[in-house]
């Protein structure tokens, strides 16, 4: 079904972008109508020490009009994070409400599946609202962006941490030289980009780091990130999954056809371009749709693009409370996500008690997804998949 056919009211509330793939702006996408709808920020939750940092005050001077409440902590927030009126609210607090903090542990921890390392990331939140997102499940009836002022630190710890490492002495599935950060396990730094240079630092940190590399998946083109430089040291995941499921589940992404058409131009700008098959959702039909979306990939991507490109495959992941919060504002969605037949209980490697397929559903349908790449993308590597 084309978005156009969508109800008014529906789109309206989900604030789909309605650029063409390719398109480039004639301004800053930062203030683009685009980015404005994707951001309006009217009220900002800070902590004091993060509105007197110099990241704090950049942000605060590009928003001359929110009004701003100082909280003791971005985690204790009770009219955000208490508040169960605010179900309703979910995609209007991520347009429209900012939070400002300082990260106070900065740790790197080891990770081996997506990346070697998982680097103390610069945000927590997103003003996109992906049905399935794990980032929220911590944070009760709001999740909107919460940003982290203290960038210096974060940029400081990551590099004492890469040059302990010194080089990489054995390739992996993360990289075969480098030693590879997430630098956005909470976030998505293209979102971030809209309102601070929090990922502008970081790129520019690893262009100075020849033995590691920063990454990050995102579900937002932002065509402000082809400025920054990176020289190979910054590989963006594009996210994909098939346009049904995007359209359901995907919301105030960028349209799934744009993130494919982004990824020669990253190329171009000095980024390594994978791609997430993520996550991969069981339903009828998904086997169908997901040959399709692969051989859009095949049709669409130049051959410099598939030369490098390699990917991950994941299989849903949900959870319990997630699932109550979205019957609140997105009950459509569970439809497809919740399958108490067919998921089990798991324990998380960050410590979440989650639902998954269960273990014989899941090796059999992560089996097809290769065979279906092996049939229609067969120049796309799989780093992993889980």
């Amino acid at each position: 079904m084309d978005r156009a056919a969508e109800e008014p009211e529906q789109q309206a509330l989900f604030g789909w972008a309605d650029t063409e793939p390719g398109q480039t702006p004639q301004q800053p996408f930062r203030d683009s109508p685009q980015a404005r709808r994707m951001l309006d920020v009217r009220e900002v939750y800070a902590e004091p020490a993060a509105l007197d940092s110099p990241r704090g005050r950049q942000i605060m001077a590009r928003l001359p009009d929110a009004r701003v409440t100082e909280v003791p902590s971005h985690w204790n927030i009770p009219e955000l994070h208490g508040n169960d009126g605010n179900i309703g609210r979910w995609v209007r607090i991520k347009t429209e409400t900012l939070v400002l903090g300082v990260k106070h542990t900065l740790a790197t921890r080891p990770n081996g599946r997506s990346a070697d390392w998982i680097a103390p990331g610069p945000s927590n939140g997103c003003a996109m609202a992906c049905a399935y997102c794990y980032v929220p499940r911590r944070k009760g009836f709001a999740n909107p962006i919460t940003l982290f002022t203290n960038i210096e630190a974060i940029v400081a710890h990551v590099r004492r941490h890469v040059r302990a490492q010194g080089p990489k002495a054995e390739p992996n599935q993360c990289d075969p030289e480098a030693w590879v950060y997430d630098i956005g396990e909470n976030g998505d730094c293209s979102v971030d980009a809209l309102v601070c240079d929090n990922t502008a630092d970081l790129i520019a940190a690893f262009r100075s780091l020849p033995t590691a590399k920063a990454s990050f998946a995102t579900k937002f083109v932002n065509p402000d990130l082809l400025a920054l430089d990176p020289r190979g040291r910054t590989r963006v995941r594009f996210s994909v999954m098939p346009a049904d499921d995007a359209r359901l589940l995907d919301i105030r992404t960028s349209p799934v056809d744009e993130r494919i058409a982004a990824a020669a131009d990253f190329l171009d700008a000095g980024y390594e371009v994978h791609f997430n098959l993520s996550p991969v959702v069981l339903r009828p039909g998904w086997q169908r749709d997901w040959a399709d979306l692969l051989t859009r990939l095949d049709d669409v991507l130049p051959a410099r693009v598939k030369e490098q490109a390699a990917a991950e495959v994941i299989m849903l992941t949900h959870n319990q409370a997630l699932h109550e919060v979205n019957l609140g504002w997105h009950p459509r969605a569970e439809d497809v996500l919740w399958q108490p037949e067919a998921q089990e209980t798991k324990r998380s490697q960050n410590g979440a008690l989650n639902v998954r397929y269960s273990l014989e559903i899941k090796q059999q349908s992560l089996a097809r997804i290769r065979q279906l790449i092996a049939t229609h993308a067969p120049w796309l590597r799989v780093r992993y998949a889980f």
